[in-house]
């Protein structure tokens, strides 16, 4: 037996979620911190891309792939910078006002935390990899890259530092 068609209704009702709203380009226009440069975290994250530029770069010039610890520093190095260039982005752009369900303190104290343990240990792996005797045309690039990669561990700490009174102030309210 065939059931009797019903009647459709003519009118459609939409739904737009938050979700979609919060990445729609006519709803909002593109924004810029400018003052951001200006804080000191800022200022650290300039320096860390900087200063991380220089260590990656002056073992890259090299031989380093016949001394095997410095693939670890190598890693260290780029990955850091990569993710470093990243959150520069997305602080300059107030990205993370657009993105309201990560939770932007907790992330960066992660992000920096991890940055500054693991960049310590690049540095003191690379310092302890510099030697005169193994190869003396790298030594030079080798030594500075340890020299910077200890400034930018300092770097990263002191944004671990700033990460964790933005954390703490946060999760206390």
């Amino acid at each position: 037996m065939e059931e009797p068609q019903r009647a459709r209704p003519h009118t459609v009702t939409t739904t737009a979620s938050s979700f979609a709203e919060n990445f729609s380009t006519s709803s909002s226009s593109f924004a810029y911190d400018r003052e951001f440069l200006r804080t000191v975290p800022g200022l650290l994250i300039v320096a860390e891309i900087v200063l991380g530029l220089l260590v990656w770069t002056l073992i890259a010039g090299t031989e380093y792939f016949l001394v095997p610890a410095f693939g670890w520093v190598m890693f260290v190095a780029v990955f850091y910078w990569v993710l470093t260039v990243f959150f520069l982005i997305i602080y300059i752009t107030m990205t993370y006002t657009r993105i309201p369900q990560v939770p932007w303190t907790t992330v960066g104290l992660c992000f920096n935390g991890s940055a500054f343990v693991l960049y310590l240990s690049a540095a003191i792996v690379d310092a302890s990899s510099v030697s005169p005797e193994r190869d003396s045309h790298n030594f030079n690039s080798w030594a500075a890259s340890s020299f910077f990669a200890f400034l930018v561990t300092i770097c990263y700490a002191g944004n671990t530092y700033f990460s964790f009174i933005a954390w703490r102030s946060r999760t206390i309210q």
